[in-house]
């Protein structure tokens, strides 16, 4: 078992009667989640009723409010319990579905769980304004991971452990850029059943979610968009390139690049600029929710080595932290570029634009690209971080902090 740390926040959030309402990527973990919930509960004596929109059995009581209110009031009674229902993208105005429930002002706790479909990511956010809270699982991120992998034993000092261990921090490191976070996958003990889980979840999601939504049979064309963007990711998207090279529209193009972003498989991060004339101000960069997902796409899954594309998944990676660190959405990190070629890999959208340049290096002493300096001159931001593999320092460049953080002390760093 897999310990996640949105189960905390779950446990707190139990006490409120908002819906609690679980997203994420398909098979991220969710359903698990929801048991240990529940078990939790069962445990501490509550009344709690567990539905699946996936079993046909219980897909019947979602006819209507009141027919799930009496499936709910035969098992749990009039009292407090706690109701969990799986799977709801499954319902058709889902989101309507459960604001009734809402306020019907009935005496149980729902717990909603769903895969990123876009009537959950978009219609039941809108129906429910005011009465849930989201919570977003993502595959299991770098920490988990490796907690998991050392069985524990570090949980409480894990910086402690990265620091000491070094080459083990390095491998951990290196098996995470190649096999990413999906559940099963981190679960898996060999090469051939890892690679075997990917592929299942990577059909599953162009078969189920993909062919759901889109309301296509043959998804050639999207799978050879999705292709095309695992070697591009960090990479500035050309829509009328990638319309070109798959063979549809541009319109098409932008359609799926949506879609992609709504089931949680792609993030599209914008540029930042002041100067239009000098600065790139619409072409996004994107960058895959897993890695191994992303890998699997790109046809490396579990064979990444030393290189440029390991760079890449380094700086991935490092977008899921700036997200867990700042709980910031995509739309408040960017990068910044110049239309001569300057760049900046991520910065924060604060007040004081604090950028970010990642390197997959051993780094012997400070040294920053041009790129990097040009921004930090311009822009004058009160902090600056360069992430990388092994040094931890701090200079000054004007009035400017620049902070040199390898990745083992940026997994605890607070920004």
């Amino acid at each position: 078992m897999i310990k996640r740390s949105l189960l905390i926040e779950l446990e707190k959030h139990l006490q409120n009667k908002e819906i609690s309402l679980i997203t994420g990527p398909r098979q991220a973990g969710k359903t698990t989640l929801m048991l240990m919930l529940k078990s939790s509960l069962e445990e501490k004596k509550e009344k709690t009723l567990l539905l699946n929109l996936d079993i046909e059995a219980d897909r019947r009581f979602f006819n209507s409010q009141a027919e799930l209110v009496r499936k709910i009031q035969l098992e749990i009674g009039n009292n407090k319990g706690y109701v969990f229902i799986d799977e709801m993208q499954r319902k058709e105005n889902a989101g309507l579905f459960l604001k009734g429930l809402y306020d019907m002002n009935l005496p149980y706790k729902f717990i909603v769980s769903g895969s990123g479909s876009i009537e959950l990511k978009e219609k039941i956010h809108e129906s429910l304004t005011g009465r849930k809270r989201i919570f977003e699982l993502s595959t299991v991120n770098i920490r988990e991971f490796i907690n998991h992998r050392t069985n524990y034993r570090y949980e409480d000092r894990l910086d402690q452990f990265l620091e000491l261990e070094k080459e083990k921090a390095a491998n951990l490191l290196r098996e995470y850029l190649n096999f990413g976070g999906y559940p099963k996958v981190v679960l898996a003990e060999t090469f051939e059943e890892k690679q075997r889980l990917i592929a299942e979840i990577y059909q599953s999601y162009l078969e189920k979610d993909i062919s759901f939504l889109l309301g296509i049979k043959k998804t050639e064309e999207f799978t050879n968009l999705v292709k095309i963007l695992s070697s591009q990711i960090g990479s500035l998207v050309n829509y009328s390139e990638l319309a070109s090279t798959v063979g549809i529209s541009e319109k098409t193009v932008r359609n799926y690049l949506w879609y992609l972003e709504k089931t949680f498989v792609l993030e599209r991060i914008t540029p930042f600029y002041r100067n239009a004339r000098k600065e790139i101000t619409k072409a996004p960069v994107v960058y895959f929710e897993d890695l191994g997902f992303r890998n699997y796409a790109a046809g490396v899954f579990g064979r990444v080595e030393e290189g440029s594309i390991l760079g890449f998944l380094f700086e991935n990676l490092t977008l899921f932290l700036l997200k867990e660190k700042i709980s910031l959405t995509p739309d408040k990190i960017h990068f910044w570029r110049t239309k001569d070629g300057a760049e900046v890999d991520f910065l924060i959208d604060d007040a004081g634009q604090t950028p970010f340049e990642i390197k997959y290096q051993s780094l012997k002493k400070a040294e920053m690209t041009r790129s990097f300096r040009n921004y930090i001159e311009k822009y004058k931001p009160k902090e600056a971080f360069i992430i990388n593999l092994t040094l931890s320092i701090t200079v000054t460049l004007g009035d400017t902090i620049v902070r040199y953080l390898p990745i083992n002390k940026f997994l605890g760093y607070k920004l």
